[in-house]
């Protein structure tokens, strides 16, 4: 039984990557990126609020404890490395999306209200 569970979750997380990447692979055109759409479609919306903190660790990716412009323009090669770099519009979108507080980043209270919502 343990053996099938484990199985189970490797294809689970395989099917995730998959989907993941295919969402981005929906995305090729400049200026077609809704972060709110993209987290409904990817099923970042039903996770708990750890697992989406867990995803703002890991966009967050000089630990400073906020996500800043110029980690946004990164954001789908985070999810798939091959993906293409937010433009301009897409990333100045996403962060004034997030940014309560009108700082010019995202604290992970803001990530996970924008995602969560």
């Amino acid at each position: 039984l343990q053996l099938l569970l484990k199985f189970q979750c490797q294809i689970s997380q395989s099917l995730a990557l998959f989907l993941t990447g295919y969402l981005i692979g929906l995305l090729p055109a400049p200026d077609s990126f809704n972060p709110k759409k993209f987290f409904q479609l990817c099923g970042l919306t039903k996770k708990s609020p750890q697992e989406v903190k867990n995803v703002f660790n890991i966009l967050d990716n000089d630990a400073s404890g906020f996500i800043e412009e110029e980690e946004l323009k990164f954001f789908l090669q985070r999810f798939s490395p091959g993906a293409r770099v937010l433009t301009d519009k897409e990333t100045k979108g996403f962060l004034s999306a997030a940014d309560d507080d009108s700082d010019g980043k995202i604290g992970a209270e803001e990530f996970q209200a924008m995602v969560l919502s």
